[in-house]
């Protein structure tokens, strides 16, 4: 098949591929209705607005309300200001922003060779991304969270690890999932950058302390330890491991000592690639595993969570696996889980029903991780003992770079055919994804292709925002 070479030709693709999204996503119900952001802007509007409690409120009509620490409702106050539908759009723009750097800080090399194009292949390519559509369709803060603890890697690659730890500081304080990040900085050595974070996830912390005792106090001493609060652990949009445990426990609980068992394996799966990856100062690489990580050892990762996996899809593209992150990103795109909505026993309940933790366990178990930096954001950056090597007289010399792909062609082929392809850079020697490389705990979890019920993730179980 011939490649769109003019601009003409390359309009058609993305209008054509701009139509076939919104058909797809006109005709799946898969529209949540901003459920999420309903439960933020009236959790916000009764505190302020009438003396209620953060976390007595209930969405009318459902058994649904807040769950989040104390600093999210905190972060959350200039809601208070707005009305619902000036809220909703603040929202969609603020996660449009956030998914934006986050391309940009996994792509943005790469997509400023293609220039628009580029862009609007991307951007279609995310639009039927599961949890990228259901965040926004939620009013979710995933994409928001995700923003701020790569911003902290892209510091780190960028020789401004002075500031690190901010960003995954404040989306610790707002959700306790993205706290692993801060075990990352830990296990890389970086004590200033765990420093800082954990200083600024407490001073948030701290904050909302002052500003809503009361609150506080019931979240840490009761409603964090109670997991009824945030949803049925066997509900199939549960794709953690203890979901997967507890859909073979039905209808009984699942054993607490055989997850925890679990958990530690994975962890020390975790600690010894992602110590690894950071070692050769490819945090590109080291944050996508702790995101793998994070999505598997919570106790509930709602569907759209995962967006916590786009960064191991960049990675998949920038070290020559373009075949294989596309094969992924289309699992994702299926909501296949949703055919054992209401069935999940089984070997095939075992194995479609829980198809997002395999592969969120795939990736943590085999995503590549090059020695020679080659999936880090950008130009490589040595630390303040380094030494420069001394100059050589020699004449220099081409030296093929193992593993790199040949010369790039039209980014049609990226998109269309395997998703993406992969580029070096020759002057810091960093790769970058194209265009398609897209691919926390308590939250609420996706729809299915049925009716949605009163609540968009069950019609009769408890689940957080």
């Amino acid at each position: 098949m011939r490649l769109p070479r003019t601009d003409r030709e390359r309009l058609l693709v993305v209008l054509a591929l701009a139509v076939a999204v919104t058909v797809f996503t006109a005709t799946v119900p898969l529209l949540r209705g901003w459920f999420d952001l309903r439960v933020y802007y009236g959790t916000v509007d009764t505190w302020v607005h009438h003396g209620g409690r953060i976390y007595d409120y209930r969405v009318p009509g459902t058994a649904y309300g807040f769950t989040y620490p104390p600093f999210a409702a905190v972060s959350m106050l200039p809601m208070a200001l707005l009305g619902l539908r000036a809220a909703i759009t603040a929202a969609l723009l603020l996660n449009l922003a956030a998914l934006g750097a986050v391309v940009w800080m996994a792509a943005g090399p790469v997509l400023r060779r293609y220039g628009w194009y580029g862009w609007a292949l991307t951007g279609c390519a995310l639009a039927l991304f599961e949890p990228v559509r259901d965040t926004f369709s939620f009013g979710q803060v995933n994409l928001v969270l995700l923003a701020l603890v790569l911003t902290d890697a892209w510091l780190l690659t960028t020789g401004r690890a002075r500031w690190a730890g901010i960003g995954i500081g404040f989306a610790a304080a707002v959700k306790l999932t993205p706290a692993l990040f801060i075990g990352l900085l830990l296990l890389a050595g970086r004590r200033r950058a765990a420093g800082v974070a954990t200083a600024v996830a407490g001073a948030a912390t701290a904050l909302a302390v002052w500003i809503a005792p009361d609150a506080s106090r019931y979240y840490w001493s009761e409603a964090l330890w109670d997991t009824r609060r945030i949803g049925q652990l066997a509900y199939v949009s549960n794709q953690s491991l203890q979901g997967v445990l507890a859909r073979l426990a039905e209808p009984g609980e699942p054993s607490r000592v055989v997850w925890l068992v679990v958990v530690l394996a994975v962890l020390g799966v975790w600690a010894w690639r992602a110590r690894r990856a950071a070692a050769v100062g490819d945090w590109w690489g080291a944050f996508a595993l702790t995101g793998l990580t994070a999505c598997l050892v919570s106790p509930i990762t709602w569907v759209h969570h995962l967006v916590w996996l786009l960064p191991s899809f960049a990675v998949l593209v920038r070290t020559g696996h373009a075949r294989v992150a596309g094969a992924l990103y289309a699992v994702l795109c299926t909501s296949v889980v949703w055919l054992w909505f209401d069935d999940a026993s089984g070997v095939d309940g075992f194995v479609g029903g829980s198809a997002y933790v395999w592969v969120t366990l795939g990736l943590l178990l085999w995503l590549p991780v090059d020695a020679a930096g080659q999936t880090r954001f950008g130009p490589a950056t040595r630390s303040t003992s380094d030494t420069a090597p001394a100059p050589s007289t020699a004449a220099p010399r081409m030296v093929q770079v193992s593993g790199q792909p040949g010369p790039r062609s039209d980014v049609t082929a990226a998109a269309v055919g395997t998703g993406a392809r992969t580029c070096v850079d020759a002057c810091t020697g960093a790769c970058g994804p194209a265009c398609d490389a897209g691919r926390a705990a308590s939250s609420e979890p996706t729809g299915s292709t049925r009716p949605a019920a009163p609540k968009p993730q069950s019609s009769s179980e408890r689940a957080s925002s």
